[in-house]
């Protein structure tokens, strides 16, 4: 049986790219793109979307240094949303939660307020579930989403990400329990439509 084992190279999750798409770019981010993205940190909405539990305000210091060591990360990936036409800081992209027995990461994207309903997030989505696929080798990659959260689900459906199942109550809101659900997608659907799977569907009629 042993030799039927297939082992799968090791994701360079050392190797922190720059990808680059038409309205927005992803590169490594760094504890100076903090000033950027306190926005996020800071907004109500944007942590009720996410379901951010934590400090009211958030320690500038500690974030730095924590952003400080992304650089160093062998199991996972964050990269800064950068928009192109600016050249601002608008949110961070991440691959994490590397679960090398089957070839699977977690991924989650945040953007600060003012960026929302414009498309960025959508093609950052696609840059770095791109690259999980194409040059770190996943097999799937997964997230959550809360059910109060349609239009990330949206975008997330966009991309090609498939509802697998609902985590019930998954979320304690202040006094609201909130389901989640559970999105994926394979290495197989990706190299099939390369995240726009409405555009593969009609290519097929």
């Amino acid at each position: 049986m042993a030799d039927r084992v297939r082992t799968a190279p090791t994701p360079d999750f050392l190797g922190k790219p720059t990808l680059t798409g038409e309205r927005v770019l992803l590169r490594p981010v760094t504890a100076d793109d903090v000033p950027a993205l306190l926005p996020m940190f800071r907004d109500t909405e944007a942590t009720r979307l996410t379901g951010s539990h934590g400090e009211d305000e958030p320690d500038e210091t500690r974030l730095r240094a924590w952003y400080d060591t992304r650089w160093h990360q062998n199991d996972r990936l964050d990269l800064a949303v950068v928009e192109r036409a600016t050249g601002d800081v608008i949110g961070e992209a991440v691959l994490n939660e590397w679960d090398p027995g089957n070839e699977s990461c977690g991924f989650r994207i945040c953007l600060v307020p003012a960026s929302f309903g414009q498309g960025l997030g959508t093609e950052a989505t696609r840059l770095i579930v791109g690259h999980g696929f194409e040059e770190l080798g996943l097999h799937r990659i997964s997230l959550e989403v809360y059910a109060f959260n349609p239009r990330a689900r949206r975008v997330y459906e966009k991309v090609g990400f498939v509802p697998e199942g609902v985590l019930r109550d998954a979320l304690l809101w202040e006094g609201e329990r909130v389901d989640a659900v559970v999105m994926s997608m394979l290495a197989p659907e990706w190299f099939r439509h390369g995240g726009r799977p409405e555009a593969a569907g009609r290519g097929r009629r």
